[in-house]
């Protein structure tokens, strides 16, 4: 008896299992677009965005993640005392600014000139906008900046960032700083493994 109960459950359970089978004989009907065609994670279906720059952050419906263009950077170019002249081998510096400006072509730039402490104030002023002026001009004549988007003003040695008067604290007061500003927007861009190699580029 007990053997037979075992057998009767056995057919049982084989017999639900033959009639849970479904034979697929034509695709499923898919009801939603779950293509990506802008390689943002976000399938068409949900996509709101079409269209974002490839790699940069965006939201559940993929719209990208964009900040205000507000970037301030001093350039490490070396000037001789009392000179203006900017070397060609500080000019990929200046080049990183120019080709954001092109890629971005409603920003404007400000170039700040600044001095060390030595000599009069007067002579500094003159020669801190000479400095700023001399990296307009290569992004004007080497890199092809339009002047009207571009503004030199000197400091004199209003704003040293060292006062010990060494050689050296006057070297890293003689600079120039760039402030690049705009109505453009810069799309935040995702982390990935390349990351670090393409900031030191």
């Amino acid at each position: 008896m007990k053997y037979l109960m075992i057998l009767l459950a056995m057919l049982t359970a084989t017999g639900c299992a033959m009639n849970d089978i479904v034979e697929l004989n034509k695709p499923t009907k898919q009801n939603f677009d779950l293509t990506d065609m802008d390689k943002d994670g976000v399938i068409t279906a949900r996509e709101n965005c079409a269209g974002t720059l490839l790699g940069a952050e965006v939201d559940n419906y993929g719209c990208g993640q964009v900040h205000d263009i507000n970037e301030t950077q001093e350039l490490n170019i070396f000037f001789a005392n009392n000179s203006e002249v900017i070397e060609s081998q500080y000019y990929d510096q200046i080049e990183k600014i120019a080709k954001l400006m092109k890629k971005y072509p409603t920003t404007k730039v400000v170039i700040e000139g600044h001095t060390s402490l030595r000599g009069s104030y007067e002579l500094n002023l003159a020669l801190s906008q000479k400095r700023a002026k001399s990296v307009i001009d290569v992004l004007e004549n080497t890199f092809g900046i339009s002047p009207e988007r571009m503004s030199a003003v000197g400091y004199s040695f209003d704003k040293p960032i060292d006062t010990s008067g060494t050689p050296e604290a006057e070297e890293r007061n003689r600079r120039v700083i760039s402030t690049i500003s705009g109505e453009d927007t810069m799309s935040k861009m995702r982390w990935n493994i390349y990351t670090v190699d393409d900031e030191n580029e």
